[in-house]
């Protein structure tokens, strides 16, 4: 092979490389926010469960858990809280 073939085919994958990464950057950075969401989430839960003898209130610590928290917020905690309640 010569220069110019070489050339050619690493600017071709040069390409083929940064029209993956545009593609993928989108879904890549939902999936590392829904991350943090449910870290946080988790941390809320973690927080509920150690103020639970003065609360009275307790939650699983679980991943099911930690993303509703996490996506919905202090309404996913609401909704938890009041579903533990009706069913028990």
């Amino acid at each position: 092979m010569d220069l110019r073939t070489l050339l050619l085919a690493g600017a071709g994958v040069l390409v083929a490389a940064a029209m993956a990464a545009r593609a993928f950057s989108a879904p890549l950075r939902l999936a590392g926010r829904a991350a943090v969401n449910t870290l946080l989430g988790l941390g809320a839960l973690l927080l509920l469960n150690v103020l639970s003898p003065l609360t009275g209130l307790s939650l699983g610590l679980n991943l099911f858990n930690a993303l509703v928290v996490g996506i919905l917020g202090v309404p996913g905690l609401g909704l938890l809280l009041l579903v533990q309640w009706v069913l028990t």
